[in-house]
């Protein structure tokens, strides 16, 4: 293999290119917010790659901007050497599931990537840092993939944590094998590492399957309020009201819970208190979602509409999806026998007014 080699000023150049790149783009979004909001995926790269090649000129990567399609790695290169990965996200986040780790489409002859990305949800904002520096582990969807955390600390990298460098990871024969050992490494007993070969929707998953009693306490609750956010039937009487959740734990989440029923239903009936007024007798699983009304806001916040209306089966958008929700919770509810003396409605506007 014959690598390029670049100088120690040209890396300079290209450091303030990506940085006055960066820059321009979030004067733009500051600008024309509406915009750039619109550009998702695909119709980002061809106006990073035109605000990097006209702030190019003059310098020594001027007419060397190249947009590559396809589904190549990265998405723009410049002088054939340094290398451009855009992307975005509709949540108010700087994570998402980043690109192979085989890296089969790599472009060949370049042999620096800077990750460019686009944090679309208001306030609009674009960060860039070194590829390298931003992959924290290793998902599955139908191959391993990187995931990108663009606050990641310096030293929490997968590359420190394999103890081996990016570059020596890509150039081995067998680059998932190091992953592999690293993850059995950390494995519980009970817990297995898994491989998809197949996901329709395309969502990432962890690459080991957990038992959900090795879970800590946080990512317990953590599991639980997303499930009463994104599982309005939870709340009904319906024998099945657990099939999607369970799935959805071992898909997505790589957990499996022999007893899903009873994270929702288990202690009977109890009084909620909201101020000065008491509520009689709440079944269990109710009390759970009273309780924790913030946390499965934010989850609701946190979630795109568009992911939502999956979860839901029903089209919701930014400014409903709260409401959407609260109807749904109580459409469910409406079946439960020991809650018809509750208006659940009522009660969690009430909760989310508060």
């Amino acid at each position: 293999m014959i690598i390029s080699i670049n100088s120690e000023t040209e890396r300079n150049e290209f450091d303030l290119l990506l940085e006055s790149t960066t820059s321009e783009l979030n004067n733009h979004a500051q600008k024309n917010p509406t915009k750039v909001s619109k550009l998702l995926g695909r119709d980002l790269e061809p106006f990073v790659k035109d605000v990097m090649a006209d702030l190019a000129v003059g310098t020594v990567f001027e007419n060397s901007i190249e947009l590559i399609g396809g589904q190549k790695f990265p998405d723009i290169v410049a002088k054939k050497y340094y290398g451009i990965e855009v992307k975005t996200t509709t949540k108010d986040h700087w994570k998402t599931t980043g690109n192979s780790v085989l890296e089969s489409t790599r472009v060949d002859d370049v042999e620096r990537i800077f990750m460019l990305f686009a944090k679309l949800a208001s306030p609009i904002e674009f960060r860039s840092r070194p590829y390298e520096e931003v992959l924290s582990e290793v998902v599955v969807t139908h191959s391993p993939r990187y995931l990108i955390d663009m606050n990641l600390e310096k030293g929490k990298t997968i590359f420190d944590k394999i103890n081996m460098s990016y570059d020596t990871l890509r150039k081995e024969e067998n680059t998932i094998k190091p992953i592999v050992d690293y993850y059995k490494s950390k494995l519980k007993p009970g817990d297995e590492l898994w491989w998809m070969d197949s996901n329709a929707n395309n969502k990432s998953s962890n690459i080991v399957i957990k038992i959900w009693n090795n879970l800590s306490k946080e990512e317990k609750l953590d599991l639980k309020f997303k499930a009463m956010a994104y599982f309005p039937e939870l709340f009904s009487n319906s024998s099945d009201k657990f099939g999607r959740l369970a799935i959805w734990l071992v898909t997505s989440e790589g957990v499996v819970c022999p007893n899903v029923r009873d994270l929702f239903t288990a202690g009977g009936k109890t009084n909620f208190i909201n101020g000065k007024i008491v509520y009689q007798k709440v079944p269990r699983i109710l009390l759970n979602l009273f309780t924790h009304v913030p946390q499965i806001l934010e989850n609701i916040i946190n979630t795109s509409a568009y992911e939502l209306s999956e979860y839901w089966g029903i089209k919701t958008n930014e400014s409903k999806k709260i409401f959407d929700w609260i109807n749904l919770v109580n459409q469910n509810s409406k079946k439960i026998p020991d809650a018809k003396h509750l208006n659940v409605k009522k009660i969690l506007s009430k909760l989310i007014l508060v």
